[in-house]
């Protein structure tokens, strides 16, 4: 992609990326109160400010490079801090914590959809256009958030929603693959093997938006 096709795309691609990856980690404290957890308004994440929630290499770097260099659109906020123990029934409400961030962005995906809709049926080119395009990034973000998070990986949103279903000897079991999550979910990304489990489940989500909106 050439410099000026790349600004271009950023310009387009900023805000849904921006709502995408901020409203995720919002979505997880503001749960996260309501279940008794107090840990991230004290420290001011329960925001929808994504200057709040951004982080350099995860909301900034890494998306721009995948947008430039093709393939999966990626990246990542700064974390929302949850003290599950503070939540009323820890065990079971960290499900729910969990849900959270998915659940918004399948929100949104919905909503870029609808928006993407709106922009075929809209005969200005110079506006439908852009407006497409941006539904579109939208969507693919929103989509491959679902899936990445959804992974039963510990810290990873799937993981903790594994962890809340199992009984207590398996959970804790799998919850003490937590400290080494990250690592493996690095070796993932810089290996084939991320792009192999996310590749087809991003493709289902998105063929399954398009039908629903008349996209395909």
């Amino acid at each position: 992609m050439h410099i000026d096709q790349l600004i271009q795309t950023i310009a387009i691609a900023a805000i849904p990326i921006l709502f995408a990856i901020t409203l995720h980690e919002a979505a997880h404290g503001y749960v996260a109160r309501y279940f008794g957890d107090m840990t991230a308004e004290r420290e001011g994440r329960i925001s929808l400010n994504p200057l709040h929630h951004i982080d350099p290499m995860g909301t900034i770097l890494l998306p721009i490079l995948t947008l430039w260099l093709g393939g999966v659109l990626f990246g990542w906020a700064k974390p929302v801090p949850v003290n599950f123990g503070a939540l009323r029934h820890p065990k079971k409400d960290m499900l729910w914590v969990a849900l959270a961030g998915p659940a918004t962005n399948l929100f949104m995906a919905l909503g870029w959809g609808l928006l993407a809709r709106v922009a075929l049926m809209v005969q200005d080119n110079y506006f439908a256009e852009p407006l497409l395009e941006m539904a579109q990034i939208g969507i693919r973000i929103n989509v491959v958030l679902i899936a990445l998070n959804m992974l039963p990986l510990p810290p990873l949103d799937g993981g903790r929603v594994v962890v809340s279903l199992l009984p207590h000897r398996q959970a804790f079991m799998l919850a003490r693959v937590e400290p080494y999550g990250m690592f493996i979910l690095i070796f993932m990304v810089m290996t084939p093997m991320l792009g192999w489990i996310l590749t087809p489940i991003v493709g289902g989500l998105t063929n399954l938006i398009n039908f629903i909106f008349g996209l395909l």
